[in-house]
């Protein structure tokens, strides 16, 4: 996972399109590429040398992109090997080669990680609970939430350590619901409970019992099972 102020992880605001802009163009592109590219070190330390030159230049152009950036793009590196939902860059031992297929990384994954945000946000709009919903109605979006969006993560590609990730979203969907974070997170922990394990796809079931829990926790109500009411939102969420 890319360094960052622990809070600034799980605070939404930092990460929420809605809240930055991101402005991108062909003269965008070419004036990031060479900004990486002068970090490329032109001879490259391999696994004789642990690294060390590609891990270097990797935490320059992290520097760049924040600097550039802002705090939104904290996770351009974070590759699905870590958890993350980023497959154009795969740290610095793999990813950092020459300049150009260097830089050529660095814009794919940048992109890849905004478009992410936003479909996220996107998501977190839809599934949030209506404003004058009741606790039981309310509850069953929580569940049903909680439900996609940790599926959305298993299938999001992350590998080991896609707990955290689970974790993160699940509580920037709370706080983009008005939660504040410190009950979000500890909701979320409360719910999980150490029964997700890495490079352990969880059940269906287990993971409904999450969802089921993080609703009653938050309600204090069970979840209502009748859903034929609710069948085109069913369908609607699904096909997201």
């Amino acid at each position: 996972m890319p360094r960052a102020p622990y809070e600034e992880i799980w605070n939404w605001d930092e990460f929420d399109p809605a809240r930055h802009s991101f402005a991108w163009d062909e003269d965008e592109e070419a004036r990031l590429c060479s900004l990486v590219r002068e970090w490329v070190p032109p001879v490259l330390s391999g696994m004789a040398g642990w690294w060390q030159a590609e891990h270097w230049c990797e935490s320059q152009v992290n520097a760049i992109i924040r600097e550039r950036y802002g705090s939104w793009a904290w996770g351009w590196s974070w590759c699905y090997r870590d958890g993350g939902p980023i497959g154009n860059w795969g740290g610095g031992s793999s990813s950092v080669t020459t300049p150009d297929e260097t830089a050529e990384r660095v814009v794919a994954a940048l992109l890849e990680w905004r478009v992410w945000l936003e479909r996220m946000a996107q998501r977190f709009a839809e599934l949030a609970p209506p404003p004058d919903a009741s606790p039981e109605n309310r509850s069953w979006h929580l569940e049903r939430a909680c439900v996609r969006l940790v599926t959305h993560t298993l299938d999001s590609g992350a590998d080991n350590a896609w707990r955290g990730q689970t974790s993160i979203v699940l509580v920037w969907f709370l706080t983009s619901a008005g939660m504040d974070r410190t009950g979000a997170a500890q909701a979320v922990e409360n719910a999980i409970g150490g029964r997700f394990e890495s490079w352990v796809y969880p059940k269906r079931t287990l993971i409904e019992s999450v969802g089921e829990d993080l609703a009653v926790g938050l309600t204090g109500h069970a979840p209502y099972q009748d859903h034929r009411d609710r069948t085109a939102l069913e369908e609607l969420h699904d096909r997201c």
